[in-house]
């Protein structure tokens, strides 16, 4: 009787461990010898129905080296990308300057009348134009070497003349060492103008801000 029941739940036993769940192949081969070995095949199951990737290669090739999400991809963000002036190839580089050291020079004033060393005294405004007016020079300074290292004079321009849609442009005239220099120009006027700009509104006509 004690045989049987031995005999029985080891059948059982085996049975049970013979058919692994969750792994699609063969189950366990018993041999009939008494020296008993196990073996199993594991098989990969491709999906049905495809995976949607998040991030993907632009325009499917990856050779092109920049990757598209749902951000980068987006009709807002490259609306608001392409009115950079980093990026309006069609506007002389001068003005592209100017445009962005107006935004430094008119933003700087603040933070360094606010937080420089001299904000508890009178002439906390003055100090810290002045601060903002040597930070813009000194931007202008690294801008001009960056174009002297990196364009060379004559050389044709080294941006792409083809969109990534294949489409032919104008190459930007940015990247090249006399762009480079009418944006440097630009930048300095544009900071040093914006500085004064906003030294006149705060501290010449004496308006009532709330915060100054």
């Amino acid at each position: 009787m004690a045989s049987q029941l031995t005999s029985s739940f080891a059948s059982s036993l085996t049975r049970k461990l013979a058919t692994p769940k969750g792994i699609s192949g063969a189950p366990f081969r018993v041999l009939p010898s008494g020296r008993r070995t196990s073996s199993f095949t594991v098989k990969a199951i491709q999906s049905e129905k495809p995976t949607y990737q998040v991030v993907q290669p632009i325009n499917g090739d990856p050779f092109i080296g920049s990757l598209e999400t749902p951000i980068t991809s987006s009709p807002l963000i490259a609306w608001y990308l392409s009115n950079l002036p980093a990026y309006r190839t069609a506007v002389n580089p001068l003005l592209r300057g100017i445009e962005v050291g107006l935004a430094h020079g008119f933003l700087l004033v603040g933070p360094f009348v606010k937080t420089g060393p001299l904000r508890n005294t009178e002439i906390a405004g003055p100090a810290g134009s002045l601060a903002a007016a040597g930070l813009v020079v000194i931007l202008s300074i690294t801008l001009t070497i960056y174009g002297i290292a990196s364009f060379k004079e004559g050389e044709p321009s080294t941006a792409p003349s083809l969109t990534l849609t294949g489409r032919k442009k104008v190459p930007d005239q940015l990247q090249t060492a006399e762009g480079w220099a009418k944006f440097t120009g630009g930048f300095f006027f544009g900071g040093i103008s914006g500085v004064t700009w906003a030294y006149f509104l705060l501290y010449v006509l004496d308006l009532p801000y709330f915060v100054k």
